[in-house]
């Protein structure tokens, strides 16, 4: 495998027949899989693929699998396929088995390291689809640095009921909705039965969107294809000049950390804030820089919000979906009008081998008349970013809220405290909170979920209830890209290790002020360090297997959660 600083070829050398005796077995075995003698002197490229069909994410990654290795092998070039898994968050939402999702994000970028190197492998090419996919991917690939590319799997179509566009988001508010007696038991049904009618990613800009938008924009997948629909023939199409794309990319020795540099990061963060992005893109960008050695923090994204202004009228806060934003000119179009505005990094290197700017040469910076999906530059939805970087003495490290899609974004009120998402599920569907009030659910960071899960089900739930805009909530656990409303996450320190979260009560006041950034619980310090001293760690309910190694592994939220 090239290395930094190794020549390209350097093990197809040792591979072909006239390398030496003593690679015979190699060859042996690789001609028990296709290989004849003329392809010992080709490259060797992994086709990491998250086929599944646990969700309808992955369920049609096998194809684009198998169409990206015809052109890859067409190009001169030999693929190997092999598997990796995945988590469907949407289904395990609200359970225990959530906890393993970002765990799962780990799992991903582990297994497609370790056969990539295992196997000495020339580049690589990643096929994705559900939202850990895509951060556990491209964290293998910064580790590796070889030839790369990613390849999404694609978005769903939305369902329709009712003359509305349908997302799996809809089905989590329709609960609330159900329960509160704002919609009949057959509308709820009809919206469970239509919401997600094929395969492909959850269907608004919610974290797999988001982050295959941000791999776009990064330079690491193919112009177009973060928006494309999973079900249709262009997907196919780009998945095998993907391929095409790799081969090139080997024989040109162009690595990931050539093209994944903090100007490249940057414009992935800007391309978020244009879009309405989810949450988790914080989480995983900081990840996914932790592997390629980019020094990139929770600053940077505030300071970028200051300038980039909310351009998409996306779900979940908006009105359209993924599929509407490709129809007018998707990710291309966006970048183009933040190039033209000055804001994103033309001169960065791409997988095409050009830069952004050659990139988009021939793109329209100017959104396309009798359509409101994208607004113009002069007019955007919002000023400012979407995503809010807060801090106080409840998260000094930090913590992101969302603030798209509000009346006000200060809320003062009474803690309500609950030491699990189980917990709050059943005091909101319970009618048991009220105006004002704020959520505390702590205990779901990194290390006390462990595995941070996401709480959409208690956002989805208050949003169906009507209270929307008048509760807001905290957490050391994350949410969905589905999520919006006056909610704060990422909490840092959590509370297994003693941040502030652990120490609040039940009615203490608490501040949420994304204007002034800042989240505030407000007892003097005195006491606040006299309930430090009397308190202790809750035990892990996890003393072994995965969830236990994650635990002792994972690192803050504020550094985006890796384990490494």
């Amino acid at each position: 495998m090239a290395q930094d600083g190794d020549a390209v070829g350097l093990n197809r050398r040792s591979r072909s027949v006239t390398a030496g005796d003593q690679r015979a077995p190699n060859r042996a075995m690789l001609r028990a899989v296709g290989f004849t003698d003329q392809d010992f002197s080709k490259p060797i490229v992994a086709v990491a693929n998250g086929q599944s069909d646990i969700t309808p994410c992955n369920a049609g990654l096998g194809e684009l699998s198998l169409a990206a290795a015809k052109s890859i092998r067409a190009a001169g070039a030999m693929p190997q396929t092999f598997g990796t898994i995945t988590i469907s968050d949407g289904i395990s939402m609200g359970t225990e088995g959530m906890k393993c999702s970002l765990v799962s994000r780990e799992v991903i970028a582990d297994s497609i390291e370790t056969v990539c190197r295992g196997q000495s492998h020339d580049g690589l090419i990643a096929v994705g689809g559900c939202d850990k996919n895509m951060p556990g991917a491209m964290i293998a690939i910064a580790r590796l640095n070889i030839p790369a590319i990613f390849v999404y799997g694609g978005t769903i179509k939305p369902g329709r009921h009712d003359g509305n566009d349908l997302t799996i988001v809809s089905v989590f508010e329709a609960v609330g909705e159900y329960g509160s007696g704002r919609i009949s038991r057959d509308d709820f049904l009809e919206v469970e039965r239509k919401a997600c009618p094929g395969k492909g990613s959850c269907g608004g800009m919610y974290t797999a969107n988001t982050m295959s938008s941000a791999i776009e924009a990064m330079g690491m997948s193919l112009p177009y294809s973060s928006t494309m629909a999973a079900e249709d023939q262009e997907k196919a199409d780009s998945a095998m000049q993907s391929g095409e794309t790799l081969v090139e990319l080997v024989r040109n020795d162009l690595k990931p950390r050539d093209i994944m540099t903090k100007k490249a990061f940057e414009n992935a963060i800007s391309i978020v804030m244009a879009t309405g992005g989810s949450t988790n893109a914080v989480l995983h960008l900081l990840a996914i820089a932790h592997a390629t050695g980019v020094a990139l923090e929770l600053d940077d994204f505030e300071s970028i919000r200051a300038r980039v202004p909310h351009l998409c009228d996306l779900k979940p806060s908006g009105r359209y979906v993924a599929t509407d934003l490709h129809q007018v000119g998707g990710i291309p179009l966006l970048m183009k009008m933040l190039l033209d505005a000055g804001v994103l990094h033309g001169d960065c290197m791409t997988v095409t081998g050009k830069t952004i700017s050659e990139n988009l040469k021939d793109v329209s910076g100017t959104p396309p008349a009798g359509q409101d999906v994208v607004r113009s530059w002069d007019k955007p939805l919002y000023p400012q970013g979407h995503l809010a970087i807060l801090r106080g003495n409840l998260a000094p490290e930090g913590c992101v809220a969302k603030v798209s899609g509000l009346k006000s974004i200060r809320i003062t009120g009474p803690a309500r405290v609950f030491d699990s998402e189980e917990a709050s599920m059943d005091a909101i569907m319970g009618d048991r909170i009220r105006e004002g009030d704020v959520l505390v659910i702590r205990y779901e960071g990194p290390k006390g979920g462990p595995g941070m899960r996401e709480m959409l089900s208690p956002t989805s739930a208050i949003i169906g209830k009507g209270l929307g805009d008048s509760v807001g909530l905290i957490t050391d656990g994350r949410f969905s890209g589905g999520t919006y409303g006056l909610v704060v996450g990422h909490i840092a320190p959590e509370a297994q290790v003693g941040g502030a979260i652990a120490l609040v009560e039940e009615g203490d006041s608490i501040t949420i002020d994304a204007e002034s950034g800042q989240v505030e619980l407000h007892i003097d310090d005195a006491e606040l360090e006299r309930r430090r001293a009397a308190w202790s760690p809750p035990e892990s309910k996890y003393p072994t297997g995965v969830l236990a190694k994650y635990a002792k592994l994972v690192g803050s939220a504020s550094q985006g959660a890796v384990t490494d």
